[in-house]
């Protein structure tokens, strides 16, 4: 998935957003309503964005701090959702095993 296919497939994204928050915004989309995913999965979409010829297969795993920290802030702003045991948590208090969803409207 290139940047440009995110972006089409992103709900409405800010032109400023940072290109982590906008991946995690179109894996979220392609999921579908009320589909969790993890971090992880997030991570390799934007990976394989910037991936290069000699990049080792787990590159994702550079991009997992920098998903967690544009989650933060997606939720921060009530875009997402941070999930603990299938239930949302405090975006600014979580530990541990976590999965994003898009917040539900209403």
């Amino acid at each position: 998935m290139n940047e440009t296919e995110m972006s089409d497939a992103t709900p409405p994204a800010n032109s400023n957003d940072d290109p982590v928050a906008t991946a995690i915004l179109a894996v979220l989309s392609d999921a579908g309503d009320g589909k969790a995913v993890s971090p992880e999965t997030a991570a390799r979409a934007y990976a394989e964005t910037r991936r290069r010829k000699n990049d080792p297969p787990d590159l994702w795993r550079r991009y997992l701090n920098a998903v967690r920290q544009q989650a933060i802030h997606l939720a921060r702003a009530g875009r997402i959702e941070i999930l603990r045991k299938g239930k949302p948590v405090d975006p600014n208090d979580f530990k541990g095993v976590y999965r994003l969803r898009l917040k539900a409207d209403g």
